[in-house]
């Protein structure tokens, strides 16, 4: 019996974030009568990154992360598979849900299905959604009409069966074909664009030192004593750019850049969500 839903994410710039939450509130609306109560929880910034959470059967958990490279981002997949659980026996019912920035989900999605299913929870339904990219400038015109309407057949679906007295079955994404290697970024040229070690710079006459982009960042990775330094890994998630007040923050290296324009060339089309259950 339901008698819980949890939104849970990992959102450095809030999109996916926005995205789970949005879905757990309008499915909770649809369960009101019932009692059925709502929480959120994040797994961004380090403080909640050391946390295990563990869920019953009677919760259903809506899990989101964004897409990098085609999959779960690297450096977030250790929390994925160590810091949640699902219920042993029963299996604890869940919807795994990614974001992309308007090129391609690739292999996210059957990861985050695959990766909760390891930890006992039962992924009966899923959805990727595209959004504005992080650091390209295409996408933006997301959510579209029909992405509005991909959502609401989802929400649907999701009601549907758990009203159902069927038992939920693993959903089947893309003929459940295997996850496959991380995307390899291009560059203008065509040819890879290696830029793992590439860093936040900082414009010294915007930063006013506010040390805003230090609580932000969700690999702790930016001296809050010293913004201007990056002794951390940097996953170019953008949060730091993003949550500046001032614009201070920005990239310049040539490889990023390159991949960068080579997105606004050749991924301006208006790529479609998909959801599957």
């Amino acid at each position: 019996m339901l008698t819980h839903i949890t939104t849970v994410s990992f959102s450095p710039t809030g999109q996916t974030e926005q995205l789970v939450r949005q879905f757990g509130e309008a499915l909770a609306k649809r369960f009101q009568a019932e009692g059925v109560t709502l929480s959120h929880t994040s797994f961004t910034l380090p403080e909640d990154q050391d946390i295990f959470r563990f869920y019953g059967p009677d919760t259903l958990v809506i899990f989101g992360t964004p897409t990098y490279a085609g999959r779960i981002p690297n450096k977030a997949l250790p929390f994925v598979q160590q810091l949640f659980a699902g219920d042993e026996k029963q299996k604890t019912p869940a919807v795994a849900l990614v974001t992309f920035g308007n090129r391609a989900y690739d292999s996210a999605l059957t990861e985050l299905r695959d990766e909760l299913e390891k930890k006992d929870f039962r992924v009966f339904a899923a959805g990727a959604f595209a959004a504005a990219h992080a650091f390209a400038a295409i996408g933006k015109e997301h959510p579209t009409t029909e992405d509005k309407k991909t959502f609401e057949d989802l929400l649907d679906a999701v009601e549907r069966k758990l009203r159902g007295k069927a038992p939920l079955e693993t959903v089947v994404i893309r003929d459940n074909a295997p996850v496959a290697p991380y995307y390899i970024p291009k560059g203008e040229d065509g040819q890879p664009a290696k830029f793992l070690k590439a860093k936040p710079k900082t414009d010294p006459e915007k930063c006013d030192h506010c040390g805003k982009c230090a609580t932000v960042c969700p690999m702790g990775s930016i001296n809050p004593a010293d913004t201007d330094k990056v002794p951390g890994i940097c996953i170019k998630c953008q949060a730091c750019i993003k949550y500046c007040p001032k614009k201070a923050k920005y990239f310049d290296d040539p490889r990023f850049l390159s991949h960068k324009a080579m997105l606004e060339k050749n991924y301006t089309r208006t790529a479609p969500s998909e959801i599957f259950y």
